[in-house]
This record gives C-alpha cells, structure tokens and sequence, in this order.
C-alpha cells in the first residue's frame, strides 16, 4: 500500500510539510510506503476548461507545458492522497488548487479514476481559515468518490513561524490520530 502527499506550501519543509510528516509515522509504523511531493518550485497552472481530456481518456491532462501530469500519475498510482496546504486568506494555495482543478476534471473525464481512494486533508494555519481549506480539498475528495477518515480534530495545526506548528500538542495528536486512521481504513479496504 501507498500513500502520497502533496504538500501545496509555498515553502519546502516548512509546516505544511511537517505535518504531513506527522500523519506518516503511524503509517509507516504499519508497514505502508509514503511519500512526499512538494509543489513548490514546480510549474503549475490551473484548468484551462480546453476539456480535451474528456475526449482523450488518457488518465492526463491535455496540456503538457508544466508539471500537472506527473503529480496526476502519482495520485493514480496511489491507494490514499494526502492533500496538504497551508492557509491563505482562508484558502488553499495556488498550486494546490492548480492541482484539485486539473486532476479532478481528469479523475472525472475518466470514470473517476480515484474512486475509492483514500484521501485526507491536512491544512497548517497560522491564525485561522483551515475550516475553509479542509472544506476545499474534503470537496475534491467526495466529487471524486474517495473515502476520507475522520481523526480526533479537524485536520489542522497552527505555527507561524517555521517549526511552530510542532508546539501545537492537538495538533500533533490530531495528525498522528489522522495517520493511525488511514492505516486501519487501508487495510479494511484491502
């Protein structure tokens, strides 16, 4: 089994990351492969509505001029996808909803290729606004028919400052409850 995050922070390993982090030791813990994908840095841009995938049916986006393809391969590639963002102004960040446009328009040009799936949101935040980021990404998971495990909080954790997010004890409960969960979803699933 396999789980891949991606991370839509506009900073490489910062607290976005960190928590992603948290949520894998339980599962990695159970024996299940992880990995993390950081968004920042690649070229990435939203659906152009083209809907040329809709004729395709390829499992990939028609425009091929940035990174979108890859990351689509790896969530087919997948059992569960964490999607990771922090908050900004109250939403998810540009290269994560670059991501959520484009593999949801080809998860459903292609009979919902992630149906099924597992799928957790993750937000990190510095004061509030992850209620609206959990909610942006819960929407991509259940349009795409995935299953999304519950943990002991919403999926969030708040830091500021590179690190901070590790002070935040609930939060860090909450993504090892988080992990803990996908691990027993996945192999009920199995």
């Amino acid at each position: 089994m396999k789980v891949v995050a991606f991370n839509g922070s506009a900073r490489k390993d910062g607290n976005t990351a960190m928590l992603v982090r948290e949520v894998f030791k339980p599962l990695e813990a159970e024996g299940i492969e992880t990995e993390l994908i950081q968004l920042a840095g690649k070229k990435l841009s939203g659906c152009i509505a083209c809907y040329v995938c809709m004729e395709n049916k390829d499992r990939r986006c028609a425009v091929k001029s940035d990174d979108m393809n890859s990351l689509i391969e790896k969530m087919d590639g997948a059992d569960a996808i964490i999607l990771a963002s922090p908050s900004y102004f109250s939403d998810v960040s540009a290269g994560m909803k670059a991501l959520i446009e484009r593999a949801g328009i080809v998860n459903r040009a292609n009979g919902n290729m992630l149906r099924r799936k597992v799928g957790a949101p993750v937000c990190a935040e510095r004061r509030c606004g992850a209620a609206h980021v959990l909610s942006s990404i819960n929407f991509f998971f259940f349009i795409a028919e995935m299953v999304v495990p519950g943990s002991s909080y919403w999926n969030m954790a708040r830091g500021k400052a590179p690190g901070e997010v590790m002070d935040d004890e609930e939060g860090m409960k909450t993504m090892a409850d988080l992990g803990t969960n996908m691990a027993w979803l996945l192999k009920k699933l199995a």
